[in-house]
């Protein structure tokens, strides 16, 4: 019987009469001799349908993804049970395709990766339903994933990076700073205390109105206050960062979107226009949000980096600073990092802008990291749940903000 948290409700579980066709629909011939270990990943954590196929090597056999973006665009933000019918509605479908462009058997697989955790629990409680499924009837060893060290393993697909290093991750969902000492050995040094920055670019984009502008009607919240900012003045609004005087690597966004809110107000009353209407000043009121939100991420990053250097968790000099997850893939904030690691005397690698946001690549490598390091991986599958919330590694935020190391100022000249 599959066991799963009440936080789940009504939960997917495809038949076995599906599974069983959905498998024959596949006419490679079953034995083929591989040399590399070979890992299906299914991620389903948010609001993307994914999958892929990654050997040990890091050569990618095939890939798919369903974006549900156009639909939550509608909804103005993410509906949990829209989001669970859309995985249900699609993960057979983008599993099949990504085996389909792999060439691979699937009884030519060595593991199933999925992620557990941490996410909406009805769109994890998709993907774990259906793997699990797979895994039964393939009689394959399962490896859960946690999503967010995905994100921070998947530098090593694309570029040769040893342990220790530091990781940023800063998405819709997530935020938090981690020295990386191992697949599985994180050290967290601080994390969002409140909503992520993605989070918060997404609501001031609605706030702003921005799918009514005619340059930003097809972007996410994210991507239209980066394309908006281009064209504005970042210094029109002074804004101090968040959290301007706590001395540790915490970060907070809900204080700088109510501050961005109370401008904008003004900025409607002046301007003679009700909410809902674009404002004139739109693009200088992005450019500040994106810059203040740049300017906090580099600040607390600074420190970490100052922190592990202090403590000999780092090398002083070609320390490695990744950064992933979806705002990863923001120039503007990729330039600011790059400003922070001239400095530091770091070298700042970031995944590709396509592996930066939610995709089964990540998982599929997340799990031929632990396939090799022999690491979690289940031949029993009884009772695996998933969990909505689930911190990464060992937290030692508090020993960070207790050192309170002063960071020197930097010229954000960007």
């Amino acid at each position: 019987m599959l066991i799963l948290n009440k936080t789940a409700g009504v939960f997917f579980k495809p038949s076995k009469r599906k599974v069983y066709e959905f498998l024959r629909s596949f006419n490679f011939h079953p034995g083929t001799l591989f040399l590399h270990k070979i890992v299906l990943g299914i991620e389903t954590s948010c609001d993307d349908t994914a999958a892929a196929v990654v050997d040990e090597t890091g050569n990618v056999l095939g890939e798919a993804i369903h974006s549900q973006t156009e639909v939550h665009l509608k909804t103005g933000g993410i509906v949990p049970a829209v989001a669970q019918q859309l995985h249900r509605d699609n993960i057979q479908r983008i599993v099949q395709e990504a085996l389909s462009a792999s060439r691979i058997s699937p009884s030519d697989l060595s593991a199933i990766a999925t992620t557990i955790k941490p996410g909406l629990a009805l769109s994890l409680g998709v993907g774990l339903s259906f793997s699990l499924q797979l895994v039964g009837q393939l009689k394959k060893p399962f490896i859960p994933i946690h999503h967010m060290e995905a994100h921070a393993l998947t530098i090593r697909l694309t570029n040769k990076v040893e342990f220790p290093f530091l990781v940023l991750l800063i998405s819709g969902g997530h935020c938090l700073l981690a020295l990386v000492q191992g697949v599985s050995d994180f050290l967290l040094l601080g994390k969002s205390l409140d909503i992520a920055p993605g989070d918060m670019l997404d609501k001031v984009a609605r706030r702003l109105s921005l799918i009514k502008h005619p340059e930003c009607s097809t972007m996410s919240g994210g991507k239209a206050i980066e394309h908006l900012a281009k064209q504005g003045n970042r210094f029109h609004f002074d804004i101090k960062p968040p959290l301007h005087h706590a001395k540790n690597c915490d970060f907070s966004f809900t204080g700088l979107q109510q501050v961005i809110n109370k401008r904008i107000m003004k900025k409607e009353k002046e301007e003679g226009i009700e909410e809902g209407q674009v404002l004139s000043s739109a693009a200088d009121i992005a450019a500040t949000v994106q810059h203040t939100m740049a300017c906090h991420i580099v600040k607390r990053t600074h420190r970490a980096i100052l922190f592990c250097k202090q403590r000999d968790l780092l090398p002083q000099n070609n320390a490695v600073l990744v950064a992933s997850g979806g705002v990863a893939s923001n120039f503007y904030v990729r330039r600011a990092l790059e400003i922070l690691t001239n400095a530091t005397q770091c070298t700042l690698l970031c995944p590709p802008p396509r592996l930066c946001t939610d995709n089964g690549i990540m998982i599929a490598w997340n799990g031929i990291e632990r396939l090799r390091a022999g690491l979690g991986i289940l031949h029993d599958i009884e009772g695996i749940r998933y969990e909505p919330k689930c911190p990464l590694g060992v937290d030692i935020s508090k020993e960070v903000g207790e050192a309170a190391i002063k960071v020197p100022q930097l010229k954000m000249e960007i």
